[in-house]
């Protein structure tokens, strides 16, 4: 249906620089990113919270 090749991308990619410039889009990559591994873990059937270690004492009583 849509033949998109080499010079089409290249055009698209420029566009979106030009609009969001280079900072914007390493967020919005970020971004994706996490919503792509959250989706992965709704997926999975993760439903209990991570684990996470009780905070350490940086003052232990000796």
């Amino acid at each position: 249906m849509f033949d998109i090749g080499a010079p089409e991308l290249i055009i698209i990619l420029v566009i979106v620089l030009l609009l969001f410039g280079p900072g914007r889009i390493g967020q919005i990559g970020g971004e994706i990113g996490k919503g792509i591994r959250s989706f992965r873990e709704g997926l999975g059937g993760k439903d209990e919270a991570p684990k996470q270690e009780p905070p350490k004492d940086e003052n232990p009583k000796s």
